[in-house]
């Protein structure tokens, strides 16, 4: 069996973090739709609310481990391309979670607000992950 290092468990804990940022993001805009024919708008708020208390420290983790593959890739001595895109995918980033944010507290006063809002806190997630992995494999 291969050795596991602290890059592995760094990468994996990223890679973990995302599926669940990203990805439950698109689980819930596929789910909640149904939900809330089926189940009402309470629990279509129900099952949004319980995927906050995943989703959040989800996103936490993404942080705490993006910040720990900075140090491990010494970004400071990468090329200007491998920093742009980097600020890039910080900026969306920040993105998506302002708008997931955004998308909390706005959702009941006026629902098209909000679901713009998570839209573009998935697209934005979307992009992101794409420029991590670009910024993995050049």
């Amino acid at each position: 069996m291969l050795p596991v290092h602290a890059a592995t468990v760094r990468l994996f804990l990223h890679i973990l973090a995302a599926t669940v940022w990203v990805g439950g993001q698109i689980v819930l805009a596929a789910l909640v739709p149904i939900v809330r024919t089926h189940g009402g708008r309470d629990a279509a708020r129900a099952v949004a609310r319980r995927f906050q208390f995943v989703a959040w420290p989800a996103f936490l983790l993404l942080v705490v481990t993006g910040v720990w593959n900075l140090f491990a890739v010494h970004a400071g001595d990468q090329s200007s391309e491998y920093l742009t895109t980097l600020f890039v995918k910080l900026l969306l980033v920040g993105v998506s979670a302002a708008a997931a944010a955004g998308h909390i507290v706005v959702t009941r006063r006026n629902p098209a607000v909000g679901g713009a809002l998570a839209g573009i806190a998935l697209l934005a997630a979307l992009a992101a992950l794409f420029l991590g992995v670009l910024l993995t494999i050049g």
